[in-house]
C-alpha cells in the first residue's frame, strides 16, 4: 500500500508540475527545450542572411548573364540589302552605307532574270521601281530591268545605281565583311531549274570565300549542298503560310546555318539548334525590343534593315554591363 501510495504521489506531483505555469512539460524538460530552441534560433539567425544573400547574388548573376552573356560571343550584325534606312535596298549606295557602319555581314537578295542574269533585287523592289505591283524579275530580261532602274534613278534625280548585278555587289562587299548572305529567290518561270549552278558560278568568279547561300526552297538549298561542299548553306524556318504552323526545325543535313523568323526564336530553339552544331540567324529584326531579345537569346547573327540602330543598342547594353561589373567569359 505504501508503494502504491508513493507512485500515486509521484504521478500527482508529475501532473502538478506539468500544469505549473501552464507548461505542458515539467520545468526541467521545458528548460532543455527552451535552451534547444534558443540555440536553433541563433543558428537560424546566423545562417539565414548568408543563405538569403547567396541566392540573391546567384539570381543577380543569372539575370546579368542573360543580359550580358552575348558579349563573350557577339552576333554578326547583318545588313539586310545594305543599310536600307539610308538608301534604296540592294543598291550600291545601300551597301556603301552599311560598309561605312562597319557591319559584319550583308545580305543580298538574289533574283534571276528571264535571260539568266542574277540581280541583287527582290520582286517587291522591282514593283516599287516599275510602279507595277505584279512585276516579277523572272519575266524580264537584263536590259528591261536596267532600263527600269535608270528611269527610277532619273525620277529620284540620283546618280546611284539602282539595280546592280549580284556579281557587281559581291565585288564591292565580299572583301570588306565577315560574311555575305545570298538570299536566293525562287520564282517563275524557271523556279529552281539551274539556279544553284548559276549562283555557284558567280560565287566562284568573284572568289567569295565568305558567302552563305540560303533560300526558302529546300530543294534549291539541297542542290547547292550537292554541287559545292565548300560553300556554306542555310535553310529557312518560318510560319508556313499554307498551314499556319512553324516549318520543321531540323530537316537538312549538310546545312550549317538556320535562318529563323525572329518571333519564333526562344531559348529552347537556340539550344536545340546549337546542340546540332547549327548556327541561328534571326531575320528580319528592325525594332529595338526584338533586337534586344535576340541578343539575350544568344543568336549567332541578326539580320536587320537598320544596322545602325542594332549597333547602337549593342553598345548601350555593353556599357551598362561593364558598369554593372560584368566580367567576360564568366
Amino acid at each position: 500500500m505504501a508503494m502504491i501510495s508513493s507512485k500515486v504521489g509521484r504521478r500527482a506531483l508529475f501532473h502538478s508540475q506539468r500544469n505549473v505555469g501552464g507548461f505542458s512539460f515539467p520545468v526541467r524538460l521545458s528548460s532543455k527545450r527552451l535552451f534547444r530552441t534558443i540555440i536553433i534560433s541563433l543558428a537560424f539567425i546566423a545562417l539565414f542572411p548568408p543563405i538569403f544573400f547567396h541566392f540573391r547574388l546567384r539570381r543577380f548573376h543569372q539575370i546579368q548573364l542573360r543580359k550580358c552573356g552575348w558579349l563573350n560571343n557577339p552576333p554578326l550584325v547583318c545588313a539586310h540589302g545594305g543599310d536600307s534606312t539610308k538608301a534604296f535596298p540592294n543598291t550600291m549606295d545601300a551597301y556603301e552605307f552599311a560598309l561605312r557602319s562597319q557591319v559584319d555581314c550583308i545580305e543580298i537578295d538574289v533574283s534571276r532574270s528571264l535571260d539568266g542574269v542574277l540581280f541583287a533585287l527582290h520582286d517587291r523592289d522591282l514593283q516599287r521601281i516599275s510602279g507595277n505591283n505584279t512585276s516579277k524579275v523572272g519575266y524580264l530580261i537584263e536590259t528591261q530591268i536596267k532600263e527600269l532602274g535608270i528611269d527610277y534613278q532619273s525620277a529620284l534625280k540620283s546618280d546611284a545605281g539602282i539595280v546592280p548585278t549580284v556579281e557587281d555587289a559581291l565585288k564591292l562587299i565580299s572583301g570588306s565583311v565577315r560574311q555575305v548572305i545570298l538570299d536566293a529567290k525562287v520564282g517563275p518561270p524557271s523556279y529552281e531549274k539551274g539556279l544553284a549552278k548559276d549562283i555557284l558560278s558567280v560565287v566562284e568568279r568573284t572568289q567569295c570565300k565568305n558567302c552563305l547561300v540560303w533560300a526558302k526552297s529546300d530543294s534549291l538549298a539541297r542542290d547547292v549542298i550537292k554541287q559545292a561542299s565548300d560553300v556554306m548553306v542555310g535553310y529557312i524556318v518560318m510560319i508556313d503560310p499554307s498551314t499556319g504552323f512553324r516549318t520543321n526545325l531540323l530537316r537538312m543535313k549538310g546545312a550549317d546555318v538556320v535562318g529563323v523568323y525572329h518571333p519564333l526564336i526562344d531559348e529552347k530553339l537556340v539550344r536545340i539548334l546549337h546542340g546540332r552544331n547549327k548556327k541561328v540567324y534571326a531575320w528580319t529584326v528592325d525594332d529595338v525590343n526584338s533586337m534586344q531579345k535576340m541578343l539575350f537569346e544568344r543568336v549567332d547573327a541578326v539580320v536587320t534593315s537598320n544596322p545602325t540602330l542594332l549597333q547602337r543598342r549593342m553598345q548601350d547594353i555593353r556599357t551598362e554591363c561593364l558598369e554593372e561589373g560584368f566580367s567576360f567569359s564568366q
